[in-house]
């Protein structure tokens, strides 16, 4: 039959480890038989970004912001351990998510895929929560150090008109750790207008939530900025009967334990992190979770939410079948895939995305499923390999 034409390409973002098999599985069995794919390829892997500085990086979110939509397999961020695994490694590169966020100032939106046979731990809650995560600052643009002795650590700030603004932070009595954090308030307000454009995109409700009853100045100004950018976008709220709301971090995730779902709950970066993964968790699995980043300019890049599966990448090395969830980063393609279509203009390349989409659930539907869900699906389920799940829903395709 004839393949689906792309009149644009999409920026392909390649990975580590098990996702990185992962990706050229999906590519060759479910997208390259049907899709003329037409994509700008960067390698992502951890290797490639020791070898280019991590330009390869900078080079990828930029191209994202010509080409306007972009999907990215999961990447190591080095830690200690890393550095050990892998020793031709010259520098701890910074995680190549938060580089491609803060270039492209994007809010990261995480919604869970819902399948019947998978139940919520949370058994009222019968919608997806969608977690908007804040996509800059805070601790991933954190300074620290450690100090071994006594003194006075101060917090000082110099403007560019000489004027000076200084803070004790402590009097330190002995040994201690500091750490310095930032953010802007043109990034909150980009994260602000995204999370207001997404929910009328969407029709939800938005919660938002941080911790200005503590952190005075620092949440007080995200807070603030929320309630002004609100104002732009309130009535278009009241029109569509859906409704915006702030509350503390804490209140926040007991009304999200009560409720039924359904809606967007906008969060601080770190905050964001950690609750998008309960969300996830709660809902089933991480590897069942899309996660899409939204820059104010209108570009997107879809990802899988979850890692690099380092377990199982080691056990294919070892030359073992692995039964490896590829959901997530399925959805990755077809988000991509869909959104091209409707920037370009292509009904049939948005129609794919949906018949893959649906695919994949119906195979799960079916009880053929991999490892993560067998133990999680609440009727009889077989649990597949990677392989042999990819075939099945390239059956069903």
């Amino acid at each position: 039959m004839a393949k689906i034409q792309m009149k644009t390409p999409i920026v392909e973002m390649d990975g580590d480890e098990m996702t990185r098999i992962l990706w050229r599985m999906i590519k060759d069995t479910l997208i390259l038989p049907y899709v003329e794919l037409k994509t700008e390829y960067y390698d992502l892997g951890l290797l490639n970004r020791n070898a280019t500085k991590d330009q390869v990086t900078v080079d990828a979110a930029e191209a994202t912001k010509k080409l306007g939509v972009a999907v990215k397999c999961a990447t190591i961020t080095p830690n200690a351990q890393r550095m050990e695994e892998y020793p031709e490694l010259t520098e701890m590169w910074k995680s190549p998510n938060a580089t491609i966020r803060s270039i492209l100032d994007g809010t990261v939106f995480r919604t869970p895929i819902l399948v019947d046979s998978v139940k919520p731990v949370v058994r009222n809650w019968e919608k997806p929560i969608t977690v908007a995560r804040h996509a800059y600052g805070d601790i991933y643009k954190a300074v620290e150090l450690h100090t071994a002795e006594p003194g006075t650590a101060k917090l000082v700030f110099t403007g560019e008109s000489g004027a000076v603004q200084e803070l004790t932070v402590q009097k330190m009595a002995g040994p201690g750790v500091l750490q310095g954090m930032h953010n802007r308030e043109s990034s909150i307000e980009s994260f602000a207008h995204a999370c207001f454009r997404f929910a009328i995109d969407t029709k939800q409700d938005l919660w938002f939530s941080a911790k200005d009853t503590i952190s005075k100045v620092y949440d007080g100004t995200f807070k603030e900025i929320f309630d002004r950018v609100f104002a732009d976008y309130k009535a278009e709220f009241e029109r569509l009967g859906i409704t915006y709301f702030y509350t503390l971090i804490d209140d926040a995730v007991a009304r999200v334990m009560r409720s039924r779902g359904g809606f967007i709950w906008a969060c601080k970066n770190y905050d964001g992190d950690v609750m998008s993964d309960m969300i996830s968790t709660a809902f089933g699995s991480l590897a069942m979770m899309t996660s899409v980043l939204v820059s104010p300019d209108g570009n997107y890049e879809y990802e899988a939410a979850h890692g690099t599966v380092t377990k199982h990448y080691y056990r294919h090395l070892k030359g073992e079948e692995t039964s490896t969830n590829p959901v997530a980063t399925i959805f990755a393609w077809t988000g991509a895939l869909r959104k091209r279509g409707e920037l370009d203009g292509t009904p049939e390349l948005c129609a794919f995305a949906d018949r893959l989409e649906q695919a994949c659930l119906d195979t799960i539907e079916a009880g053929e499923v991999t490892g993560d869900l067998a133990s999680l699906a609440e009727r009889e389920s077989k649990a597949l390999t990677s392989a042999a799940f990819l075939k099945a829903v390239a059956s069903r395709l």
